[in-house]
């Protein structure tokens, strides 16, 4: 074989190997690029992001307490249908077995992730919390991760920070493309992961 056909196989083969692997390594590869899960610890409090109408999130840092993680859940919560989302999450675990006073309510108006971050460590620094574990999905949790960082990085300092994935029904790295929720999931976290790069 000649070397100017030598030259167009390579690439082609290469593609066709891309294109051929994309499934297994590629879909898998992105997914995981929206999760940073640093696993639970000792903290002062663990907070719960709004945004999750399943519970899953709410259940979750519910069992940290359950665990000795941490005393306390604070729970953010925007309003919906007149009725805070704090308020709604809150009476979901406590009809699930969890006492009522692990959870401390945050009715807020923020409309995004950063909005939310601004109100939730004014509320731990007003509480002397000194560490914190951010519960929220698995899919939300770099981008969380970003902003609540960056947040304490432009306050110049705030309390220790892990993220902590909940399990979503919906999002898994190595599926998300196999559902429909789960690819708006995808869609709309990575959509929303950009708008965050461009400052939006």
């Amino acid at each position: 074989m000649g070397r100017s056909r030598l030259k167009f196989w390579i690439p082609f083969l290469i593609l066709l190997a891309i294109v051929a692997t994309g499934p297994f390594v590629w879909l898998p590869a992105i997914g995981a690029a929206l999760v940073r899960d640093e696993g639970p610890a000792k903290a002062d409090m663990a907070v719960v992001l709004a945004g999750d109408w399943w519970g899953k999130r709410m259940l979750f840092a519910a069992d940290l307490v359950r665990q000795g993680y941490v005393p306390a859940v604070l729970v953010s919560g925007p309003p919906f249908y007149d009725v805070h989302e704090s308020d709604i999450a809150i009476q979901f675990a406590v009809r699930k077995g969890y006492p009522a006073e692990w959870f401390v309510g945050l009715p807020n108006d923020a409309l995004s992730t950063r909005e939310e971050s601004r109100v939730v460590l004014d509320e731990l620094k007003r509480r002397g919390a000194r560490s914190f574990l951010l519960v929220t999905s698995s899919y939300h949790t770099a981008r969380s991760a970003r902003i609540y960082r960056a947040a304490m990085r432009h306050a110049g300092g705030g309390p220790d920070l892990r993220v902590v994935a909940a399990p979503d029904q919906f999002f898994r790295v190595d599926g998300w493309w196999k559902t429909r929720e789960g690819s708006k999931i995808f869609f709309f976290e990575w959509s929303k992961t950009i708008a965050t790069a461009l400052g939006k």
